[in-house]
């Protein structure tokens, strides 16, 4: 495992004085790589908060945002260039409400069921598995 360490975007945030707004902000902008990991394990690491503090020492003596984009490098050699700046893996979810509190939760992009198909395995959940009132 390696020794650099994980802030969250709270911490990250902290760290470089700024909101969690603004770091959102600023990998929308390529000023920052992406975050590493995905959903709830996304995290940032040293690098994150070098260019951080970088940006802001920029922003500091006076230079636009464009200016800073183009003195870290344009966005499109951000992504090639870094492993902090690949994209996580993204998959297609179909979600279908069942009953209060129960979904249907359905994967896949390419091997999705028909519309149709999926509005009979709906059906047959909510018929075998709606709670009853003997259940609550």
């Amino acid at each position: 495992m390696s020794d650099d360490p994980r802030f969250s975007i709270q911490d990250l945030a902290d760290l470089g004085d700024v909101s969690r707004r603004t770091v959102r902000y600023y990998v929308q902008e390529g000023l920052l790589p992406v975050p590493l990991g995905v959903g709830r394990g996304r995290h940032y690491g040293r690098a994150h908060l070098e260019r951080l503090l970088q940006v802001k020492a920029f922003q500091a003596a006076g230079r636009t945002l464009g200016d800073i984009r183009e003195a870290v490098g344009p966005r499109s050699e951000h992504r090639g260039k870094s492993p902090l700046t690949s994209a996580p893996h993204r998959s297609v979810w179909r979600r279908i409400a069942l009953a209060p509190g129960v979904e249907l939760h359905v994967a896949g992009a390419t091997n999705m069921p028909s519309p149709n198909r999926l509005r009979e395995l709906a059906d047959w959940c909510r018929l075998h598995f709606t709670p009853s009132a003997s259940d609550e």
